[in-house]
Order: structure tokens, then sequence, then C-alpha cells
């Protein structure tokens, strides 16, 4: 049996946008999708009803929410102290697979990557007890994998600065951190050559939207794509990332 995920930034909580947000939705099938910046609650129960989901869930500025096929066995928001958004963690009923939603601190500075450094190392201490079993950690991680490109003259005009201001440059460790703790980031597993770039969805020029499963379990990955849908331009700044994994 397989499960279909969908991670998707829907930008300032969909506002104008829920119908081209669901149409992407719809034409990626999946099983659970996993929101960041789903702050409107108006407008997720829209998607659920417009994309046929049994089940949803969000809150008012909260950023993680969801949409779910089938009826969530279990969910719960978690947020440690350096964190500044709560994390989400979600068990579709009769799904063997616990899913994690993630959004980490964003702007691209020096001192901002070592705050997702530590939001993510909370995350990962929260979850060490699931460490063993097959999950998934997917989501907004707004950060560069070591290695893959990042152009500081692509940067929107306002946050240059604070890249010069921290040096003019990043030292990206909170993918390398993610590896290191024994996570395969999927979409390079299978796409070693493809950059991948999510963002923005207008000029998309960097990968900032993952999906990683442990080492353990890395063959159940089947297919982790990037979702280059033309109807993605206008619904968010992000373009989604989609994945099928083998869940017996």
């Amino acid at each position: 049996m397989t499960f279909r995920l969908l991670t998707y930034n829907i930008l300032n909580g969909g506002v104008g946008r829920t119908e081209a947000i669901a149409r992407v939705i719809n034409g990626c099938a999946p099983d659970l999708v996993l929101l960041q910046e789903a702050t409107d609650p108006a407008n997720v129960e829209r998607l659920a009803q417009a994309t046929g989901m049994a089940d949803w869930r969000a809150f008012r500025r909260q950023s993680l929410g969801f949409l779910s096929r089938r009826p969530v066995s279990f969910c719960q928001w978690v947020r440690p102290r350096i964190s500044r958004h709560a994390f989400v963690e979600v068990v579709p009923a009769g799904d063997h697979v616990r899913v994690f939603g993630v959004h980490l601190s964003a702007v691209h500075a020096a001192w901002t990557e070592q705050r997702r450094v530590f939001e993510l190392r909370a995350l990962l201490r929260s979850i060490a007890h699931h460490k063993d079993g097959f999950h998934v950690l997917a989501g907004d991680f707004n950060t560069v994998a070591p290695g893959d490109p990042f152009e500081v003259n692509r940067l929107p005009w306002r946050l240059r600065p604070l890249m010069w201001l921290s040096g003019g440059s990043v030292r990206w460790r909170t993918i390398q951190t993610i590896i290191d703790e024994g996570y395969v980031d999927a979409f390079k597993s299978l796409h070693p050559a493809d950059p991948g770039m999510t963002l923005p969805t207008t000029d998309p020029h960097i990968r900032i939207d993952y999906v990683f499963v442990p080492k353990p379990h890395a063959g159940r990955v089947l297919a982790c794509d990037v979702v280059r849908d033309p109807a993605a331009v206008g619904a968010s700044d992000h373009f989604p990332v989609v994945a099928d994994f083998q869940i017996d």
C-alpha cells in the first residue's frame, strides 16, 4: 500500500487564492497535505471542502495545519521554547506512518541559520522515541542544503542587507544537521542532479522545502518531486513537494 504526502506553504493563509491552491492539491491527489502559513482556519476549511478531505486542522496565528483524506487517529502541536513555530505531528487513521510538519524560522542570515539549527535539534529531541520507526519530516525548512546554489544577488532588496551584516555568507548547517542525525533527503536521493528549486514560483532559484525519512527506511520512498504545475505559480510563492511512500 502506498501513501502520498504533499507539503505546501500556501503564503499568508492562502487569502484570496483558495481555489487556485485547491486546484494544485487536487492535481496531486494526496492522502495528507502538510500546510505552512495556514493561519486562516476558514480558508483551510474551504480547502478541505474543495479537495474532498475528511479531516483538517488549523489555528489562527499558527503556521502549521493539515488536510487529510482520512480522519486522523492522532495529531498534536508542540512548540519548543526556542522555536518560532510549533511543529505538528499527524498520524492518519489506518496508515502506518507518522508525519511531522516543520516550518523553521525565516530570513537568510548567519544568526537565523543558528536559530534554525536550535529549532531543528529541539524537534529531533522531542521525537527521539520515534527514531527507530518509520516517520517523515517535511515542510518549509527556510534554509539551503550544503552545496546547493544560493545567489545573494537574487534575494529581494529588503533582505540583502541582512546577508551583508552577517558577513555576506552563511554556513548552511541545518540540513547537514538532519542528515548527520541519520535522515535522508528524499528528493535528492532520487534526483541528485536536479536542483529542485521551490521558491519563488515566478523565478525559482532556491530550494527550502524538503521531505526527510530515517536512513533505514529510505527504500520506502517511491517518488519525490517538486510540483511544477503552472497553476502553482499564481497559487503561492512556493512550489509544493509531493512524495509517495510504501507503508506496508
